[in-house]
């Protein structure tokens, strides 16, 4: 039987700059049918990104070993520095499943274009001009991904060392005028998006780009009982109070296992700090006046009361089943990113325990 592997996708900055996230995440999942198990910010060091420039050139063949250095040098000149008041942000996908490298390598496709079979992200996203006489005069790969198994394990176990250093929340990478109402949100991508291999999660993050935020946080997270009942504790005597106490309480039960996979009621204490079965993305956006531009998009609780466009008239189904969460206010941002732990560093952990089973 074949065995599951690792792969991975860095959305550059320039894609993510050009609001191209949303795209690039939708095709990879919906296209591979693997499953997103990972991902984190990164704004790379100079010792990062010189190392993994060091990695990318291997092949002999001069065609194939031209591209690798197209590749090299361009990570060189984009992963750091600043632009515009701005640190380069690059997005760390990790996928998991069988023939996941080939998989990867499909959806990703080639540097040059006609080599492609089909489209792909780089035939979309990327560019690869010349002139007359053959010489490159601009290059933008879109995404970068390494295509053979050991050259994944090195790469990840390299982005794993800097992983804390590097990588995490990332809120001082961009510079914003004196005296500008900066605010950090959070957005949750609810489970009814992850049922099965589809656009959806790409379309919510796509959607809320109009925003004009900034990313600056990403981590795939699975809620254990006892974080969704503080998350969603608030919740409990609004629901009491509106249906009555046996009926509130139901009603909130069925949140807390649609966000962890059990309800309260049905969770032994011992397995209540487990992570639960359902899958979120927890996204922390940042920029001027950001609560209220993501709430904006999202739209009401109802999708049926939502205006046309917003997140939840396009995704959402029912009242709980509604595409995603956005905090109400910065205080409640805070609190919330506290319970989800946002700056825990989940993807070393990740890197480390799947290699060593191999």
């Amino acid at each position: 039987m074949q065995t599951e592997e690792l792969s991975y996708v860095i959305v550059t900055s320039y894609s993510i700059r050009k609001s191209r996230t949303g795209g690039i995440v939708g095709r990879l999942i919906s296209r591979t049918g693997l499953d997103l198990v990972g991902g984190r910010m990164f704004a790379p060091s100079a010792e990062l990104t010189e190392r993994y420039a060091d990695t990318i050139v291997t092949e002999t063949d001069p065609r194939h070993r031209a591209t690798q250095e197209l590749i090299r040098d361009y990570v060189l000149e984009n992963f750091t520095g600043e632009k515009n008041g701005r640190r380069p942000r690059v997005l760390f996908l990790i996928f998991r499943g069988r023939d996941a490298v080939e998989k990867i390598h499909r959806v990703v496709g080639h540097i040059v274009h006609e080599r492609t079979s089909g489209e792909t992200i780089r035939d979309t996203y990327g560019d690869y001009i010349t002139d007359d006489s053959g010489k490159v005069t601009y290059f933008e790969p879109g995404v970068l991904a390494a295509f053979d198994p050991k050259a994944v394990e090195r790469d990840l176990k390299l982005w794993a060392e800097f992983s804390h250093r590097d990588g995490g929340i990332l809120d001082r990478v961009i510079t914003f005028p004196p005296g500008a109402n900066v605010e950090k949100t959070l957005v949750l991508i609810k489970p009814d998006n992850f049922k099965f291999p589809n656009l959806r999660p790409g379309g919510v993050i796509e959607v809320f780009s109009r925003s004009g935020l900034s990313i600056i946080g990403f981590k795939v997270h699975q809620m254990s009982v006892t974080q969704a009942e503080e998350f969603y504790g608030p919740v409990l005597p609004i629901l009491e109070k509106k249906l009555g106490s046996k009926s509130g309480r139901e009603n909130w039960e069925s949140i807390i296992e649609f966000m962890a996979g059990r309800k309260p009621s049905e969770c032994p204490p011992d397995e209540r700090d487990i992570p639960g079965t359902e899958k979120s993305i927890a996204i922390v956006y940042q920029g001027v006046d950001a609560v209220r531009k993501i709430r904006d998009v999202l739209g009401p609780t109802d999708p049926a009361k939502a205006p046309p466009g917003s997140i939840r008239r396009e995704f959402g189904q029912t009242i709980m089943i509604n595409a995603a969460h956005a905090s109400d206010s910065p205080e409640n941002a805070k609190r919330e990113m506290a319970i989800i732990e946002i700056e825990e560093n989940n993807f070393k952990p990740l890197i480390e325990k799947f290699y060593r089973r191999q």
